[in-house]
């Protein structure tokens, strides 16, 4: 069964637009696990304009399932990160005001910067996951930089799937199982949602996670909290 990371950043977003603690970040992330999920994922930018760093350090002490940090591998991100010690580091290619990922890493030119992070990050003993487009060359290069896991970026799949969901998934399918060859789990994320995310799963052998949140979060103001995470539990089983 894959696992599903709940992405909370949007319900940071929504609390920091009244400058309170409304909705309670830490309680949502509670109910999350409590409702099934089997991670919580949050990607804390510089400007803090959802997940804020002190959000983190907090998440840190409740969260009992799997807690993965999304972020660019700059100075302060990484001592963050050192000093939380989450389960997963999910490094992006982010530049500091980008309004949300769009690409993956070009994991031969950043090569040497990706070995580097990694290696302070496993001296640590955290699994670290590069965020990347279906491509082998890069699939291979994350490999040679020392990454467990890489994310694919879904994005591009779930803006054609309407159109064509066989060609939409097609490279996916392709990298997969140049990944399984090479023996580097595979993690996915971005604009997954309850209409695309089954037949991805089905398409992709030994998926091992996905986070999933700006879809989970809209679901939740028709469905509410618990029925969606079982709505999306089941797209994965």
């Amino acid at each position: 069964m894959t696992r599903l990371s709940v992405n909370i950043n949007k319900i940071a977003l929504l609390r920091n637009a009244r400058g309170s603690d409304i909705p309670d970040l830490l309680q949502f992330a509670r109910d999350c696990e409590r409702c099934g999920a089997q991670g919580i994922t949050v990607h804390p930018r510089p400007d803090e304009r959802h997940i804020t760093r002190k959000d983190v350090y907090d998440l840190k002490k409740i969260v009992t399932t799997e807690f993965n940090i999304e972020g660019y591998p700059a100075k302060n991100f990484l001592k963050m990160v050192t000093e939380v010690k989450p389960a997963q580091c999910t490094l992006v290619p982010d530049e500091p005001g980008q309004l949300t990922s769009d690409h993956g890493w070009d994991t031969v030119r950043h090569q040497i910067l990706l070995q580097d992070v990694i290696a302070e990050l496993h001296e640590q003993k955290i699994r670290v996951s590069l965020f990347i487009d279906p491509s082998n060359k890069l699939i291979e290069a994350a490999k040679q930089t020392g990454a467990d896991r890489i994310e694919f970026y879904t994005g591009p799949y779930a803006h054609d799937f309407y159109n064509d969901k066989t060609a939409a998934i097609k490279d996916f399918i392709a990298a997969a199982d140049f990944c399984n060859q090479i023996s580097i789990g595979i993690n996915a994320g971005h604009d997954l949602n309850l209409d695309n995310l089954k037949f991805f799963q089905q398409h992709i052998p030994d998926l091992l996670e996905v986070s999933i949140g700006h879809a989970l979060v809209r679901d939740c103001l028709y469905f509410g909290l618990e029925n969606t995470i079982q709505l999306y539990l089941r797209q994965l089983a």
